[in-house]
Parts: C-alpha cells; sequence; structure tokens
C-alpha cells in the first residue's frame, strides 16, 4: 500500500486527527497500567500516542506509512528528549519489522480499512503481538449522532477478532476520538482484545 494519500494529509498543517496531543482515551488506559512491555503504535501518524505511552519508560515502536508524519513524530521526540522509534511500515506487512510486541495500539487505523481488508491486518497484527499480549483499537463508532468517517460497530470489531483469527475479545467500550473537527470528539469504541 503506498504513502502518498496519507501523507499528503500531513502537508498543509495538521490533519484533521491530529490535535498535537495524546487522545484522552489512550492517557486512560496507560494510567491504568495498560501498556507493558515492548509497545507497537500501528498508524501513529505524528506520534503523540506513542510518546505518551514512552514517557512511561516503555520501549515504544511508531509505524506509520506516511514519511511526513513520521518526521515530524522524529523531531518531537527529540525535542522532548523522549526516546521512541518510529519506521515506515505497511500495516498489512507488519511482520517484516522483525519483531515482537506485548502491548499493541490501534488508534484510528482499523477504521480506515473496508472488510475485505480487515482479516488480512488481523493477521499482520496478530503476526507481531506475543500470545497473551494485548491489542486496544480506539476507533469510530456507528453510534451516532456526529459520527466520524468510516464509522464501525461492535459486531464489525468482534467480525474481524473473531477466536480463530489468533485473538479475542476481552471488551468493547463507549468512548470518544478527538478531532479537529468534532467540538465534543466524535463516538468511538475502546476495545481491548487479547492476542490467544
Amino acid at each position: 500500500m503506498t504513502g502518498l494519500p496519507w501523507d499528503a494529509s500531513y502537508h498543509d498543517g495538521p490533519a484533521p486527527w491530529d490535535i498535537g496531543r495524546p487522545q484522552p482515551a489512550i492517557v486512560r488506559v496507560a494510567s491504568e497500567g495498560g501498556f507493558a512491555g515492548a509497545v507497537l503504535d500501528a498508524g501513529c501518524g505524528t506520534g503523540e500516542n506513542a510518546l505518551h505511552v514512552a514517557s512511561l519508560g516503555l520501549p515504544v515502536l511508531g509505524v506509520d506509512v506516511a514519511e511526513t508524519a513520521l518526521a515530524i513524530a522524529r523531531e518531537k521526540a527529540e525535542d522532548r528528549g523522549i526516546e521512541a522509534e518510529f519506521v515506515a511500515a505497511d500495516a498489512f506487512e507488519l511482520e517484516r519489522l522483525g519483531r515482537r510486541f506485548d502491548t499493541v495500539l490501534d488508534c484510528g487505523l482499523f477504521h480506515t480499512f473496508g472488510r475485505d481488508e480487515r482479516p488480512e491486518y488481523v493477521a499482520s497484527l496478530a503476526s507481531v503481538t506475543e500470545r497473551g499480549g494485548t491489542l486496544y483499537v480506539l476507533c469510530f463508532s456507528d453510534d451516532g449522532p456526529d459520527t466520524g468517517p468510516h464509522p464501525v460497530s461492535r459486531e464489525d470489531l468482534e467480525a474481524a477478532f473473531a477466536p480463530g483469527s489468533g485473538w479475542s475479545v476481552a471488551a468493547i467500550r463507549p468512548d470518544r476520538i478527538q478531532t479537529m473537527i468534532h467540538d465534543d470528539g466524535a463516538p468511538a469504541h475502546l476495545a481491548t482484545i487479547n492476542r490467544r
């Protein structure tokens, strides 16, 4: 998958989803001790969530297809004195990273994929997640009003991460995704999913 369309989102100022700080839902998960061991942030954008988790002393790798976003993330890490790694990677080929992770974060990536693309993405995530590891998915919910683009239902999440996929859905809770265009954020699901 080419990163050019995504990269263009960062050329003329912040992208609509780039709020300049970590998502409150992710900060909450971190404060509850949800992140442990080596952490992967899939679709990290300009790195705010990854940098927040890394500031807690965890080793974090952020990946994205948008080189401009990655450059911004690296600059933020250097400016803030936070040790985090950011590399270009295709979400459908995460095994090419040659690494495994205890905790994986998907904040705003899952909902960009169509139903036909999700099995490949879910398998890619499984290929780099240690058994017993945890995946957090924060995605736009179809529970309106004022939903974000590409809203996802609970059933979509449960189907994508069904037991046969190597995953087990532990919880799906209502939450919000903050954006530049929603005053109080858009309706979201925060899913906690365990690697079997």
